[in-house]
This record gives structure tokens, sequence and C-alpha cells, in this order.
């Protein structure tokens, strides 16, 4: 994003003077923290159009990345290659094994289609482990191979796989160097990407809205904007996701999985009111009435949200912030677990919400930015505002209150 190229230009003080040489030394350092297409699309707006790069030396800095590695490139690189995958024991593909030959078949192979093939081919430990590599080498990066295994994993349990086979795709080097990223990734953003929110957004703005809508009324794009915060939603959930008396369902990331109902908890507490409003944006999206930000090309949600310096991720972010701050929280443990609620993170799952990154400068109405605290919703032992446990729950409690007398 612009935010990022403007931290690394000025931190390096990178000049459209500089030669191609001089800049590609910086290559990585932009590729490291835009992590998607559209962050490197609109770095390479900023680059080009505030600092006065060229073209040439915008590519330099941002390369082209293609966003998925063919596999069939990944096996011919590695059965070119003379050496071994790596020195590590845990990254070697077991002697006498070759890797799968480059069929056009392996290249569109999904990790499900994957799946269904160790068991349906009864492949062996040592011919598992290899594939399970090659996998890693399709990633761009050692986290995301590192997510690419856990679902392989995940989709092996579901078909009844063996504890051995399961195992054995596990890599602790690169789960180490996934750690490590996103370690780095944490720090980043601490530093650089804390979200700022007007007015127009604070948590007393949006309760105030929602608690006015008439559903006889079709929603406009705030409504739309408001029920995304109010209930942590990703744009791929506006259509699919159900409140029901057992729970959410419809969570996007199942990805195909059972769709196990999650503990309902938004800023809404009233679960009838939640659904209500759910439910008013949905048929507004099933009638025509209101665009679908679940398909590609929603650029006119992004425009409504430019006018406040926000993006879609950055509602599903400042929701459970503030579903947080709006249900009694006891201790910091007790805060992680809303939080973790709200983001229909997995319970059975016993990290925190940390892959969310959430770092909000908090805020009540009439406060100046200055007087935002980052609200970090992430950090192990010490989560929430900048305050000690005592006056972060009598701050909470009070602004609880408040919330009661606006309703």
């Amino acid at each position: 994003m612009s935010a990022v190229a403007t931290k690394i230009v000025e931190k390096y003080t990178l000049t459209p003077k500089m030669d191609a040489s001089e800049l590609s030394q910086y290559t990585s350092e932009f590729l490291k923290n835009l992590t998607d297409d559209r962050k490197r699309n609109q770095a390479r707006r900023r680059l080009r159009d505030g600092f006065k790069f060229s073209s040439e030396q915008v590519s330099v800095l941002i390369p082209n990345q293609r966003g998925r590695i063919n596999k069939t490139k990944v096996m011919h690189e590695v059965l070119c290659s003379a050496v071994n995958l790596a020195t590590s024991d845990s990254y070697q593909v077991p002697d006498g094994y070759q890797i799968p030959d480059p069929t056009p078949q392996n290249s569109e192979e999904t990790i499900g289609d994957l799946a269904q093939r160790i068991l349906r081919d009864k492949l062996s430990v040592k011919d598992v482990r290899a594939e399970a590599y090659v996998l890693v080498l399709s990633a761009p990066n050692a986290n995301a191979g590192s997510s690419r295994l856990s679902r392989l994993r995940r989709e092996l349990r579901n078909l009844g796989a063996s504890s051995e086979i399961i195992d054995v795709t596990k890599f602790p080097e690169i789960t180490k160097e996934a750690n490590e990223i996103q370690q780095n990734r944490r720090e980043f953003v601490k530093a650089f990407e804390r979200i700022d929110y007007p007015d127009h957004f604070t948590l007393e703005s949006v309760k105030e809205r929602l608690d006015n809508y008439n559903i006889s009324n079709p929603p406009d794009l705030q409504a739309l904007a408001d029920v995304m915060i109010m209930f942590c939603i990703r744009p791929a959930e506006l259509i699919t996701l159900r409140i029901t008396d057992a729970g959410v369902t419809g969570y996007a990331k199942n990805r195909g999985q059972p769709d196990i109902p999650r503990k309902f908890r938004s800023m809404e507490k009233n679960r009838e009111r939640a659904r209500e409003l759910l439910t008013w944006i949905q048929r507004a999206i099933s009638s025509g009435r209101m665009g679908d930000l679940g398909k590609p090309g929603a650029k006119w949600f992004n425009r409504f949200l430019k006018h406040y310096d926000l993006v879609p991720k950055h509602l599903r972010k400042i929701g459970a912030v503030y579903g947080a701050v709006i249900h009694d929280v006891k201790n910091p443990a007790h805060l992680m677990t809303i939080a973790g609620e709200c983001l229909r993170h997995d319970a059975r799952n016993f990290t925190s919400p940390v892959q969310n990154y959430v770092v909000v400068n908090y805020r009540r109405r009439g406060q100046t930015p200055e007087q935002a605290r980052p609200f970090q919703i992430y950090e192990a032992g010490r989560c929430g505002l900048d305050l000690p446990l005592d006056e972060l729950v009598a701050r909470l409690s009070a602004l609880e209150n408040l919330t009661n007398q606006d309703k």
C-alpha cells in the first residue's frame, strides 16, 4: 500500500536520481512488506505519482509477481538440479524417490486433490514426504508453504489418513522460518500500519447508526460498512454467513470443510437484531440493489471508504476491537477470547487471533488522533490498550455504560 511505500522511501532516502542498480538493493524490502497484488499496485502508483519515479524504476523496486507459481515449472527446476533440496534433513527428499513427473494433471492439482490421490494410490511414507515438499516449493515463501502444509494435513485428517502419513508432512525448518516471517510482519505492522479512523467511524457513531437503521428501507453503502464492522465480516461472507440458534455458519475460511457453528459474538449483543441487519444486507445483494463484495472488482465500495482513508479489510479489524470493547472484559485472556469470538476464530486452534495483525489506534468520538492508544489484541501477555489492566477494565466499563445509555 502507499503508506508502506512512503515509509520505505523515507527510511532509505530513495530518490528518482538513483540508478537501477542502486534501487535494486531495496526490492526485497518492498516485496517483503507488500504481500499481495493490490498492495503492490497501490505502492507502484505512490512511487510513480507521489515520488516521481519512472516506470522503469518502479519496475525495479516492485517487479511483477505471479500470484500463483506453476507446479510444473517448480518440478522441472527440481528435476534439473543436481543438488539436494536443502541441507537440513527435514528438507531432503528421501533416498531412492523421484519427484513426480511434471504432468498437466499435477500442475493443476489442488491440495484437496493431492490428499485424495495420496490415499487413493496408497503412496508410501517417503512418497508422501516428497509430494509435501513439492507443495512447499510451489509457495512464494515459507509462510505460504507452511499454510499449504497445514491445509494438506487437515484434508488428510478429514479423509481418515493415518497419523504416520500426516506427521511426515511436517517440516520443522519451514515452520521455524514461517514463524520468523510472521514475527517480522507483526513488528512491521506495529511500526507502520496502525489503523486510524475518523469520528464518523468511532464506536459511538457506528453503534448509533446500527441502532437506528430501519430495515424497511433499502440499505446504502454506509449501512453495508457498519454491518461489516458489527460482525467483523469478510467480503466473501456477505452472502454465505448465517446466524442460527446454534451459532454462526457460513464462515469463509471453512473452504469446503464441515460447517461447524461458531459462537455468536458481535458489537450487537442482541442475536435477533444482528440477524435482522445481516439479512437486510444479504437481501439487498441478492436482489441486485447492492453489489456483491465477494466478487472481484468491487471498486465502488473502495471508493466510498477511501473518503475516510479506510479499506474493506480495516472494517473487520476495527470491528474486532469494538466487539472486545463493548463486551465485559475481565482480564487480558478474556479480552483475547472475546476478540477471537468476534473474528469467529476457531476455538480448537490454541493460537490467538494473531494472524489478523490487528493494531487499531482506538479513540473515542471527539478525541484527537494524538489521544488515541494502540489497541493490540494479539500481543501475548499484553493485549488491549497500552494501559494497566485495572485502568483498562475501568475505561471499558465506562464505555459499556455509555453505549447502554445511548440505546
